[in-house]
């Protein structure tokens, strides 16, 4: 439905300012001498409102034909068409309500003047509908404009809502009761690695929540946070446990989203140097390409570890945060191949 007919005061605003153009109309006529200022304010006034309502059918030829898509040859095409044929409709009106006009009050003279006022008549109405679809395309990208904001507050509410849900799911409780554990069963044999573990733990959680709280951090704090996870998961799996960083020098300025990282080191370690009697080696790599960062995890990984344990949810969140942040900007890819398992990010720059 058009916008004006949706709402009852709108409709009375539009046509209050069809009256003031039926004036301007009526002074015309008059000052052309084709009416008198009484006859020209009868004739005019109401066939202004009349062409009010014929000017709103100007918001559906301009939905029909939108400027980014049709181009401005065909707009002007379109508007210059669709002004003539209003304006012959109107003028149409016209004759047909001075006919009227000149029967209920027996005006014999006023029918003869249709032909001397209808120049005017046919020009009015071509300027007024081109100026109703000019503003009728205002209208439509004023409404663009607004259903863009609005979609894009949508997307922040849900970027924000997939990052508080990742933050959540960032540091799994089984890895904190499991370096606790760790660190009990230390404390006897080994205080001194209990010591150092404490010390890790308590450095990685109070950065986790300090880089958690900002929107990017550099990619080189990101490598760093998930080194410490890695340095604390090897004081508990001890020698099975390797990790290799091959990091691009040139992408440790580049900015990613915080803690995007550490489920998929979670993850390598978790299902993949886990299920591994003799461990494996966690490599991280980094590559900036001259549109996109690429991150790569890999890791050793059991073939036939058990059904169920996989790394579906902190794969999930990380698709989801890069959705919400980069749209589909961003990638992720995983798959296994000849028992390693890789992870690979591309972020565009």
């Amino acid at each position: 439905m058009h916008p004006i007919l949706g709402r009852p005061w709108r409709l009375a605003v539009y046509l209050a300012i069809w009256i003031p153009l039926g004036g301007l109309l009526a002074a015309l006529l008059a000052l052309q001498g084709v009416f008198d200022w009484r006859d020209a304010l009868t004739v005019a006034v109401p066939l202004s409102a009349a062409y009010g309502f014929l000017c709103l059918s100007a918001w559906y030829v301009t939905g029909g034909s939108p400027v980014d898509r049709v181009g401005p040859l065909r707009v002007a095409v379109t508007a210059v068409t669709a002004s003539f044929v209003s304006s012959a409709v109107w003028l149409l009106l016209a004759r047909g309500w001075m006919g009227m006009i000149a029967s209920l009050l027996v005006r014999a003279d006023l029918s003869g003047r249709f032909r001397a006022g209808a120049p005017t008549f046919f020009g009015f109405g071509f300027l007024l509908y081109l100026l109703a679809m000019a503003v009728s395309y205002l209208a439509a990208a004023f409404e663009v404009s607004r259903e863009a904001e609005r979609r894009g507050f949508e997307l922040q509410v849900l970027a924000r809502e997939a990052e508080l849900r990742a933050l959540r799911a960032q540091i799994d409780p089984h890895f904190l009761f499991n370096s606790l554990q760790s660190i009990s069963a230390l404390t006897t044999a080994d205080p001194a690695a209990a010591r150092r573990m404490c010390l890790l733990l308590a450095d990685f959680l109070r950065e986790t929540l300090a880089l958690g709280a900002r929107l990017r951090i550099p990619l080189s704090s990101e490598l760093a946070l998930a080194q410490r996870f890695l340095a604390i998961e090897q004081v508990r799996f001890g020698a099975r446990l390797q990790v290799e960083t091959a990091a691009d020098p040139r992408a440790d300025a580049q900015t990613v989203p915080p803690l995007v990282l550490q489920p998929l080191v979670e993850n390598a370690v978790t299902h993949g140097i886990a299920h591994l009697l003799e461990g494996g080696e966690v490599r991280i790599s980094t590559e900036l390409r001259p549109s996109t960062l690429v991150i790569t995890v890999e890791n050793p990984c059991d073939p036939g570890r058990p059904a169920g344990r996989g790394t579906g949810l902190g794969l999930r969140n990380v698709r989801e945060r890069l959705h919400s942040v980069y749209g589909s900007d961003a990638s992720l890819q995983e798959g296994e191949r000849d028992g390693r398992f890789v992870v690979r990010l591309e972020l565009p720059l």
